[in-house]
């Protein structure tokens, strides 16, 4: 297990809530944002509950493709031994700049969600049942005095 460092958890989480989701399915790239629901993804995949999770660049700092690739064939190792229905997807800041690939993931239980977030280093990831707004869980205690992002929970990880 990881233990995340961040300088600034609340600037983090505010750069999370903001940033572009998109799932791939059926060569469709389908957006995600937080706080708002996701109906087209959901009518293309339907389950109860819905996720994002990248095995990439563990606390938002950098990593060389090669370890970032070695760490999401792993993950997906751990998706697949789950029997999880799993969708390429990606996140990045709204100017381009920063660009992760991940996974849309339907029916992840919150536990093996949490579990493997932590296990890769992530310190967020998007958690949403079906029929309400995506919602961004970062990974760590909420910052004291600081007024958190609609739409996330903050989980001590």
């Amino acid at each position: 297990m990881r233990e995340l460092q961040i300088v600034d958890a609340a600037e983090l989480a505010s750069a999370y809530a903001v940033a572009e989701y998109a799932a791939v399915v059926d060569a469709e790239p389908l957006p995600l944002r937080v706080g708002r629901r996701a109906t087209d993804l959901e009518a293309y995949v339907p389950a109860a509950r819905y996720a994002f999770i990248t095995a990439w660049n563990p606390a938002s700092r950098p990593r060389s493709d090669a370890a970032n690739q070695a760490a999401d064939r792993l993950l997906v190792a751990q998706l697949d031994a789950l029997g999880v229905v799993r969708h390429p997807a990606w996140a990045q800041d709204p100017q381009g700049e920063w660009h992760e690939p991940g996974w849309l993931v339907a029916d992840l239980p919150e536990d093996d969600l949490l579990r493997l977030a932590v296990e890769f280093g992530q310190a967020g990831v998007l958690d949403w049942p079906a029929g309400e707004p995506v919602r961004l869980r970062m990974l760590m205690p909420r910052p004291q005095a600081v007024r958190s992002p609609a739409d996330t929970d903050w989980v001590a990880g």
